[in-house]
């Protein structure tokens, strides 16, 4: 028996194959990486991690001694140069070749960089990776002055950790709002103003023309509003499918690897989980992205089922979060711009809510320090029974209450 192998040894891959042995699959299982350690979490990486709280050795998904224990083979600083189908194997860049019965693509995404001139000056960085973030630390130690492109979830993210280690930070965002892609004006505009009150500056509206730098490293940020001080910069401006090995192996592309609503791709014995595929969710029309480690373990443990024989549809509802200084913002489900929307303040605490509503049905709830109201959304979007707009004003929008109530 050829067993399962697994391409990527990021969140999503080290979840699938922990799931596999979890879910009772007693075959062998082969976990490859490219990275050099063993599967580790990614979101502290951007907070905890490169603020100094957490170590290395906090971020691995599982201790060194639980994949030989558990008969999980791990392959890792080595890259996969090819799938041959029709023989059911992979070709490794260290020259061995690996036979799978079913194979899993876990192979993630890279950030966007920027074209532009003075890109590859020194002390320009993405995040992606627990080398990334050691480099960002070194250059940290001796940056006064820091830029961040892009005010996205994790550019934002970065920026508070910079600020909290006491530099002098610029955000500069190519659209009129922060997380303009991903939250409703309510919430940009509630965040807009704490990066301010933090003493951050930020420029909206504003595009990178290029990098200006001295000695080989950074001095400033061209900007079509001028230019802006940074002996360090960190571009935050999305990331890319990293599907070129499914491509190159003649498997269906959607803007990322294209999978069923059980993770399969257009080969059964091929499956595609993480931010590098592009899925069927059963609650959504068409195809949706879904970047988040929610989602990599959701899809890992599905496809763990159905490995196994028990496929199910996807149906979680999707959710998010993101920690900036002490403040927690998590969203639960999908929103349009056309849906309407119930906005509520928590004067005591600081909080917010943002309900939106579509035909008159809650499905997505956006909140800032509300966990209570995070937790119950999930279980009120998920329900069979519709959350209307005046249940939620019933309630001053309290949707624990809510919940109780239901």
């Amino acid at each position: 028996m050829s067993g399962v192998v697994i391409v990527g040894a990021g969140h999503a891959g080290g979840i699938a194959a922990d799931a596999l042995r979890a879910q009772g699959f007693a075959g062998p299982i082969t976990l490859i990486g490219e990275e050099t350690g063993l599967p580790y979490q990614r979101p502290p990486l951007s907070k905890g991690y490169l603020l100094g709280a957490v170590t290395a050795e906090q971020l691995f998904l599982k201790p060194a001694n639980y994949y030989p224990v558990s008969d999980i083979r791990t392959v890792l600083g080595v890259r996969v140069d090819g799938i041959d189908r029709d023989a059911k194997t992979v070709a490794l860049s260290n020259g061995e070749t690996v036979a799978y019965d079913a194979l899993i693509l876990a192979t993630g995404a890279r950030p966007r960089m920027l074209p532009i001139a003075g890109a590859d000056l020194g002390g320009i960085h993405a995040l992606r990776t627990l080398a990334d973030v050691d480099a960002i630390r070194k250059d940290v130690e001796t940056a006064r002055t820091c830029a961040v492109v892009g005010g996205g979830f994790i550019g934002l993210e970065i920026a508070a950790v910079l600020a909290k280690l006491g530099k002098q930070v610029t955000i500069v965002e190519a659209i009129d709002r922060l997380m303009g892609r991903a939250v409703s004006v309510e919430i940009s505009d509630y965040f807009l103003d704490l990066h301010r009150q933090k003493a951050s500056t930020v420029l909206l509206s504003t595009g990178v023309t290029g990098f200006a730098g001295k000695d080989g490293r950074i001095a400033r940020v061209e900007t079509s509003n001028g230019a802006v001080e940074a002996d360090m910069a960190i571009i935050g401006i999305g990331v890319i499918p990293n599907d070129e090995l499914a491509r190159d192996s003649g498997l269906a592309i959607d803007r990322g690897i294209a999978v069923d609503r059980c993770g399969r791709t257009s080969d059964p014995t091929i499956y595609a989980i993480g931010d590098c595929c592009h899925l069927e969710h059963a609650r959504y029309a068409g195809r949706i992205r879904l970047e988040s480690v929610q989602n990599a373990i959701d899809q890992a443990k599905l496809v763990a089922a159905s490995i196994l024989g028990r496929p199910a549809d996807y149906a979680v509802i999707p959710w998010f979060w993101s920690d900036q200084f002490d403040v927690k913002l998590q969203i639960a489900g999908l929103s349009a711009p056309e849906h309407t929307r119930l906005k509520y303040h928590d004067l005591a605490t600081g909080g917010l809510a943002v309900y939106h509503f579509d035909e008159d049905r809650l499905c997505a709830a956006e909140t800032v320090n509300r966990a209570g109201d995070h937790m119950s959304a999930r279980r009120l979007i998920a329900a069979e029974r519709p959350t209307t707009q005046s249940d939620v004003e019933s309630v001053g929008g309290g949707l624990k209450a809510l919940l109780k109530r239901s």
